[in-house]
């Protein structure tokens, strides 16, 4: 297999909401330190992106959006345009910034697409709320559509998008809702407990799309074991029938346990499990190619770094055994900056992440959105949503 590509340059912590924004750059910079000190990164030829050209950037958003975030830092809010909010200040070089962090995923997707790597990794992505005309949930321009629009231009006629944030994939999904060549999956918390509020199993896409959207909204406190019970009983049989040529990840981490924006109960541990399962569906069912890029997570020492270096090693396959312990260097640096950080010893949450299939008989927390995510999506796949071999 040809040497997967890895995105990434200090360039892109300059994507910075500032202040005390739950959106912090250094989750980036601890993530590439961490895995450079456990060697995940020996090697590896570290890819700088160039900003997206705005052609780029109009596949996707409007052309008055793009001039509003352009112009943001010297007009000040534009609450239109979801621009100026607590959620998205305007920043000094918020086009520059965010054009940067979709270069960085198209860099990753051109890759893949030249045939010069199968799979790609750009942590500094996955800022899937942006929406055609407005900013949205920290997310100014939404690489992941960007990047798969490119793709459907480029060779690729079928893309599947998993995405496995903690919150509803919402600007990707509006994006490709009636194109049925676009596959958007998301595994997230439930929209009557958290922002978006949408995501339901009932969004199945539409104008000849149906069934391309899928939804699985899980109950808070879903743990590693439902929520990988609830991703085998609907992911594995939709990508079967669809047959994707690539598979493009959101990666998420703000799903742990110790998130402070969000309910569910996930472990590094479950982190870790869910980047092996998406590795092994991209060779099953989309010749290898797999796109992964970053996305949200709050825990900015316990949870982010150990996570994505995890993401890290999985797409490098270098995979990073669960007893490593923490570089020594690492943490004192950690130590230094955060003297009161309770720093973890290594890289797990000593977790077992077995699960039981789904079709045991056994009535799980999260089998409600099991039952009717199949029911709304598996009949449009000629599948059938009552039978557990399907």
């Amino acid at each position: 297999m040809r040497a997967p590509a890895v995105v990434w340059d200090s360039s892109l912590l300059g994507y910075d909401l500032g202040g005390e924004h739950p959106f912090n750059p250094v989750r980036l910079e601890l993530t590439i330190r961490l895995a450079t000190e456990l060697g995940v990164l020996d090697g590896v030829e570290l890819l700088v992106p160039g900003p997206a050209g705005e052609d780029e950037l109009r596949r996707v958003h409007l052309d008055e959006y793009v001039e509003a975030v352009r112009q943001a830092p010297m007009t000040g809010a534009d609450l239109a345009h979801g621009l100026g909010t607590e959620d998205n200040p305007v920043f000094t070089g918020m086009h520059e910034a965010s054009a940067l962090v979709v270069g960085s995923t198209l860099l990753a997707a051109r890759k893949i697409a030249d045939g010069e790597a199968t799979r790609a990794v750009n942590i500094a992505g996955g800022l899937h709320h942006a929406m055609p005309g407005k900013a949205s949930g920290f997310c100014v321009y939404n690489d992941c559509s960007v990047a798969i629009s490119w793709l459907l231009d480029h060779g690729f006629d079928r893309v599947a998008y998993v995405d496995t944030d903690v919150h509803h994939g919402d600007g990707v999904q509006t994006a490709f809702y009636d194109d049925p060549r676009v596959l958007t999956v998301s595994l997230h918390q439930h929209p009557f407990t958290l922002w978006p509020g949408t995501g339901y199993s009932a969004e199945i896409g539409k104008g000849g799309a149906e069934g391309t959207a899928v939804n699985l909204p899980l109950p808070p406190g879903t743990r590693d074991g439902g929520w990988l019970r609830a991703f085998e009983a609907v992911v594995p049989s939709l990508l079967e029938q669809f047959r994707p040529q690539i598979l493009v990840t959101q990666c998420g981490v703000d799903s742990h346990e110790e998130d402070p924006l969000a309910d569910l109960s996930l472990s590094v541990d479950g982190h870790r499990a869910i980047y092996r399962r998406l590795r092994e569906l991209s060779e099953a069912h989309a010749g290898g190619r797999w796109l992964a890029v970053g996305g949200g997570g709050y825990q900015l020492i316990r949870v982010v770094p150990r996570s994505w270096t995890h993401l890290l090693a999985t797409v490098l396959d270098r995979d990073v055994d669960p007893a490593t312990a923490l570089p020594p260097n690492w943490v004192a640096s950690i130590s230094r900056a955060a003297p009161k950080a309770e720093i973890p010893p290594g890289m797990s949450d000593d977790r077992d992440t077995a699960f039981v299939p789904w079709g045991d008989g056994a009535d799980e927390p999260v089998d409600i959105a099991i039952r009717d995510t199949r029911r709304a999506i598996f009949p449009l796949h000629g599948l059938d949503p009552d039978d557990p071999r399907d």
